[in-house]
């Protein structure tokens, strides 16, 4: 039995490998003109190559809560590279400024997909990484972009969103990817209504997918941190977030066997 596939198995038993060293390795690229910065985190302890998934940030930037994924990614076997959307790094802690950085990319899907393909790239490239087996996850902002990479047709095995924003576009291609969706039962920022096209235009796509909705559960419903940004839209919900982490290790993993 593979060193990853044992780390699969502690992980989703609530058990913590005492041998896991993760490096966090930050890195540089250039999309166009455009300097990003992310970071890879793997497990020292774990030998040959593993799947890679990429972590794409909340509207905030990749802070430390992005970083903190990849982290618990790394410990569960994988190679994650917490990816930059927004160039240099930059994070804020302003709601207004968030929202017009996470729209500049929103509106316009051609910067989002080169952003997105050139940590791809990065990911698949590493010496670590099994370039046949990519994921994606994405959080908020971020799950929205990695829905919109997978009903675009971009060649992963699977992506995960995190109380995403729901694309309302029929997909634009072939979609590869089987697609997980974390959503709050309490979310006020994606009403039903959306909820029910997105799933519609799955539908059509003849896509693989599955919706688990967490009744109570509010917008960012997976980050500790959320309470303290004095938006009534927004909670942690511990519950939510633990049972959507074991759901996406087990959806995870039968997309890479």
């Amino acid at each position: 039995m593979r060193v990853a596939t044992i780390l699969w198995m502690l992980v989703l038993a609530g058990v913590s490998p005492l041998y896991a060293a993760v490096t966090m390795e930050p890195v540089e690229y250039k999309v166009g003109d455009t300097v990003l910065k992310g970071v890879v985190a793997y497990d020292d302890a774990v030998e040959g190559k593993r799947p890679g998934v990429l972590v794409v940030h909340e509207w905030w930037g990749l802070n430390d809560y992005a970083k903190m994924r990849a982290d618990m990614l790394a410990k569960a076997g994988y190679v994650a590279l917490a990816l930059d959307m927004y160039g240099e790094g930059k994070t804020t802690e302003h709601p207004q400024e968030a929202g017009e950085w996470a729209s500049a990319i929103g509106q316009n899907q051609d910067i989002a997909r080169t952003r997105f393909m050139g940590a791809f790239e990065l990911l698949r490239e590493h010496p670590r990484t099994d370039p046949e087996r990519i994921a994606a996850i994405g959080y908020c902002f971020g799950g929205s972009v990695v829905l919109n990479m997978a009903l675009a047709g971009i060649d992963l095995d699977a992506v995960v969103s995190f109380h995403g924003g729901l694309p309302q576009d029929a997909a634009g291609g072939d979609v590869k990817a089987s697609i997980l969706v974390c959503h709050g039962g309490a979310d006020q920022l994606s009403t039903q209504e959306q909820l029910e096209t997105f799933t519609s235009n799955l539908v059509a796509a003849n896509a693989d997918w599955e919706i688990n909705v967490y009744g109570g559960a509010k917008h960012s419903f997976t980050n500790p941190g959320a309470d303290a940004r004095g938006m009534p839209q927004l909670g942690y919900d511990e519950r939510a977030d633990k049972r959507s982490w074991r759901a996406m290790l087990g959806f995870l993993q039968e997309a890479f066997e």
